[in-house]
């Protein structure tokens, strides 16, 4: 009766385990040695209240060392924490990504149209806004700035922000009133070829960008991450290969206006 009683549970287990996903080879496999663990668990004297296969994990690696916001979120945090900014901003960053890279060794102001439970963090302050709007964003604010995968977005109403074709020049405009002159601007979006995927994002041709701020910014450095998630480092927007969706990383330094 044991046995049987065992084996029953064993064939539960498994058509809990083989429904959550398609079926392939490795599902097969990890439904096995969940099956052994199981068994080996309940015979070193444990108990279990519910099963709860959970398959995936036995073949996945120890996380995720490449990507977009894996080498921006890091590449733009370390930037900050050697330029020692007076007063450093956000705008649209992942809060759960780069925001808490910064606010671990200090303090960070956050705009973002949607909202943010005020009780995030000591050093996340927040302040919700539009910036496409022409008060959306205050005068020589800040001396540093990001803005790291949330120009593209600007204008599709993915957010609830109001849809607008020319939102992320809006959104630019206002990046470039917000820091004051000599001020650093840190950006990324994705890059490739250049067009709007509604309402996904756009992907921007990388020396889009130069044209934007032209009359405004001179361009200290520049990354890419590529179609297989590497960070790569090249000179110039201009020496990026074709990519089919990268993720360029921009350092810009705001010039003087004349006296």
């Amino acid at each position: 009766m044991n046995m049987m009683k065992s084996a029953l549970l064993q064939l539960s287990a498994l058509r809990l385990a083989l429904v959550q996903k398609p079926v392939k080879k490795r599902t097969f496999l990890s439904a096995k040695r969940y099956l052994q663990d199981r068994q080996a668990f309940l015979a070193a004297g444990g108990s279990i209240a519910l099963d709860r296969p959970m398959l995936q994990d036995l073949s996945d690696q120890a996380g995720s060392a490449s990507g977009h916001y894996f080498h921006q979120d890091l590449l733009v945090a370390t930037k900050i924490n050697q330029a020692h900014p007076q007063k450093h901003v956000d705008v649209g960053s992942r809060i759960d990504g780069f925001v808490a890279h910064v606010a671990a060794f200090r303090e960070i102001e956050v705009f973002d149209i949607r909202p943010l439970n005020p009780t995030a963090h000591p050093r996340i302050k927040f302040i919700q806004g539009d910036l496409m709007s022409d008060n959306g964003a205050p005068s020589d604010y800040c001396d540093s700035l990001s803005c790291l995968h949330a120009l593209e977005h600007f204008g599709l109403g993915r957010y609830g922000d109001p849809i607008d074709p020319d939102g992320h020049r809006k959104g630019f405009r206002n990046l470039t009133r917000m820091l004051k002159d000599g001020g650093i601007l840190y950006i990324s979006f994705p890059i490739g070829s250049s067009g709007t995927h509604f309402n996904a994002h756009r992907v921007f041709d990388p020396t889009e960008i130069l044209e934007w701020g032209k009359e405004d910014f001179q361009l200290i450095d520049y990354h890419y991450v590529d179609d297989q998630g590497s960070l790569q480092k090249c000179v110039t927007p201009s020496a990026t290969p074709q990519l089919h969706y990268g993720c360029g990383i921009y350092t810009l330094r705001k010039t003087k206006r004349d006296a």
